[in-house]
């Protein structure tokens, strides 16, 4: 079985790759570097910048030391298949090739296996890697964890403890002999600039080395999450090498591989490790056997973007906004409300690189702890008792979804002038009859979206016809002439856009800025 065990981050490449063409245009423009010509022109006033010396001639002394600790896994897994093999299976003619009375056939299993890489963290033999290198695919059990010593020895591993939460594992090889191992060093004095190694095993090659330079530190991916927080390095990192360390010059490990940006699969200078300062007492509390156990508020958030931040008349951008808050829990019992802005956890920033999530994973639950928001334009302080973070299988089970909600009818927008020209939209008040076709109590109060422009900020936001508008600027909306008077507001006061609650069929209602035009 072909394995991918670096999870891919997808992005949007056109996007992506536009903004890095954009950017090497303009540096090469005047055919140097801007920081370099500023500094060349300055020497009254800033001191020149040079290479530190020491620079590494080689990384081959590093790399025999660091080495020995590394090592491949490869698991053997037993996955269910499809018993019988019917193309028709899963449609209405699937019963059409089966014979009256015939009993449901057992369950067929197939062999698979994962590659991967992991490294030594102590003499006795325990080993670090990824959980997804060591966990079963789809529908199936891991039945042997096999470790190799870049020698070619092997050993059989017992699983230790998994937390897929922040994709991490810990393994446990045994001999009468000391194994070789490493420490990890602390990633928060790590630099863009540095020169980090990665040792791993590629494309299951075996132990291969590849250098570079950390690239960012603190990287958001956007796939949201409490731990997406990397390390970005442009050292080769590719399929396999998850799991494996990223050293400093010290031969510390700041870094364990996990993830590669690839529009192709493979390696294209863009590779993401878990952080140490992350990963380092989450391993010891797997080697320990000791619950891990994070905050939790029960909220759903979402970054202050510049529309959002222009939509509220906030001067830049900060903090991140509650979407949705879970009934009965922590931040519901503190009084947070869908539409605040959080600014503070714990008296500690929320930032891009230290986000709402990864602040509140990291207080122990129980803790009581001050929460600093906007709400309709005013400063508050809550305090919340933080509470203890459901499993993901509850957590799934916590999401809104209707499936019997019947197809809507066809819906009459109404008229308004100021409504098309601004957002785009065409709307009509909700009503009861509505109401049931979109599977919402019949008491709602808003506005359907008839026709959306395919040319606005709001058809490029994801809007489309039957969501229901709740609220505009927080302020409830009845009617077309409620939604207008506030469009005019904002304009008015020269807003450049609105901040709609949006509520779609079998999702949670989340807030959602329109540029107005």
């Amino acid at each position: 079985m072909d394995e991918k065990e670096v999870k891919p981050v997808r992005y949007a490449y056109s996007v992506t790759s536009a903004l890095l063409v954009g950017g090497a245009a303009i540096s090469l423009a005047t055919g140097y570097p801007a920081g370099a010509q500023v500094a060349q022109n300055d020497d009254s006033h800033m001191a020149r910048v040079v290479p530190r010396a020491g620079a590494p001639e080689s990384f081959a002394d590093l790399t025999a030391q660091l080495q020995p600790a590394v090592v491949n896994i490869s698991t053997r897994q037993r996955i269910e298949v499809q018993a019988n093999g019917n193309p028709f299976a899963g449609t209405p003619f699937e019963g059409l090739f089966g014979r009256p009375g015939q009993q449901q056939q057992e369950p067929q299993y197939r062999e698979g296996q994962s590659l991967g890489s992991g490294f030594i963290i102590s003499a006795d033999g325990y080993v670090v890697t990824n959980n997804h290198v060591v966990s079963p695919s789809g529908r199936g059990t891991v039945e042997e964890i096999t470790v190799t010593m870049p020698d070619g020895t092997e050993y059989e591993a017992q699983l230790v403890g998994t937390d897929p939460q922040s994709d991490l594992a810990v393994l446990k090889v045994s001999r009468r002999e000391a194994f070789p191992f490493v420490e990890f060093g602390d990633s928060s004095q790590a630099r863009p600039g540095d020169w980090v190694v990665a040792i791993g095993n590629p494309f299951g090659l075996g132990g291969t080395v590849t250098s570079g330079i950390v690239s960012a530190v603190y990287r958001n991916t956007g796939s949201g999450g409490a731990y997406d927080r990397y390390i970005q390095t442009d050292a080769a990192i590719n399929r396999g090498n998850s799991g494996g360390p990223l050293f400093d010059m010290q031969g510390n490990v700041i870094g364990i591989n996990n993830a590669i940006f690839s529009p192709s699969g493979g390696s294209v200078g863009i590779g993401f490790a878990i952080p140490a300062e992350i990963a380092a007492p989450i391993v010891e509390k797997l080697r320990t056997g000791v619950e891990i156990e994070r905050g939790y508020l029960g909220i759903n958030i979402q970054p202050v973007t510049d529309d959002l931040a222009d939509s509220l008349g906030i001067q830049q951008k900060r903090g991140e906004i509650v979407q949705a808050v879970q009934p009965g829990e922590p931040a519901a019992e503190a009084g947070i409300e869908p539409g605040d802005i959080v600014l503070k956890v714990n008296n500690q920033d929320v930032t891009p690189e230290q986000t709402l999530s990864y602040l509140v994973a990291n207080i122990r639950p129980g803790t009581t702890i001050p929460v600093e928001l906007i709400r309709d334009g005013q400063m508050r302080r809550l305090n919340v008792k933080v509470g203890k973070r459901p499993s993901e299988e509850e957590l799934r089970q916590q999401q809104m979804f209707d499936p019997d909600a019947q197809d809507e009818e066809d819906m009459q927008p109404g008229e308004n002038t100021v409504i098309e020209e601004s957002l785009g939209l065409q709307v009509l008040p909700l009503n009861a009859q509505i109401a049931r076709q979109l599977g919402v109590a019949a008491d709602t109060q808003g506005l359907v979206v008839g026709t959306v422009d395919p040319n606005s900020d709001a058809a490029r936001k994801g809007l489309q016809r039957g969501d229901i508008i709740l609220t505009a600027n927080y302020r409830r909306v009845a009617s077309a002439d409620d939604l207008e008077a506030i469009v005019s507001a904002a304009k008015s006061e020269n807003r450049e856009a609105v901040l709609l609650r949006i509520q779609r069929r079998g999702r949670p209602a989340t807030y959602l800025p329109v540029r107005l035009r």
